[in-house]
């Protein structure tokens, strides 16, 4: 399948998010990533429903939205009526978590599971055919602008050998310290979607920045 691209706006000016999200729009990037941080399942607050509605009313690409949050299933239609079209939860937050995964799906959202670094992709073995997408985190969620956890090379071909002996859709996301020197490595490692922020935001031409991070 085509690689896929997934722009953290964490890593945005939100002084600027008018212009943020334009750039996004006109650019190669195939989805905007939207990180929700509660301060309590990370060490972070980050952004709430009135930043993603913005977001979504000047999108013209889908919102991937990352909940990093204790007790998801209180808030999954309200994220769908805010505009997210792909939902993903923490297997480390979720306690139903395939109820949660199918409650996504009824929403008519795509449903995805999150993996914090030190969480094996073997525990996903029992619900993989239930899950859109999974998001390996390659850093430790809370903070962008991490170093890429080397290891996660490893949990990929995991999971995609997971993947196709259970001829599961499952795509693999990864998100943490991508950027232009190993995203060629996580395609072929196997990855179908990276997410990247502060590689595209801190570059000098954000737009060239996101097609080389899809070569």
């Amino acid at each position: 399948m085509d690689r896929l691209l997934s722009v953290s706006m964490l890593s945005s000016n939100f002084g600027k998010l008018d212009d943020n999200v334009d750039m996004v729009n006109k650019s190669e990037a195939d989805w905007f990533h939207l990180d929700i941080m509660d301060g309590v399942f990370v060490p972070n607050i980050s952004y709430g429903l009135p930043i993603i509605r913005t977001i979504a009313a000047k999108a013209l690409k889908p919102l991937d939205v990352h909940l990093m949050i204790v007790d998801p299933d209180r808030y999954l239609e309200v994220f769908k009526e805010a505009g997210a079209q792909l939902l993903s939860v923490h297997y480390e937050a979720c306690i139903h978590l395939h109820r949660t995964l199918h409650r996504i799906r009824a929403l008519d959202m795509k449903a995805g599971v999150a993996l914090n670094p030190h969480t094996s992709v073997e525990l996903l073995s029992d619900i993989i055919q239930d899950v859109d997408f999974v998001l390996l985190m390659s850093v430790n969620p809370g903070f962008g602008g991490q170093v890429f956890i080397e290891h996660t090379y490893n949990k990929i071909t995991r999971l995609k050998e997971m993947i196709v002996k259970s001829d599961s859709p499952a795509l693999i996301e990864i998100d943490g310290g991508v950027n232009q020197r190993n995203a060629e490595c996580l395609y072929a490692a196997g990855a179908d979607i990276l997410v990247a922020g502060n590689a595209v935001f801190s570059a000098a031409d954000p737009q060239q920045s996101i097609k080389e991070l899809k070569v």
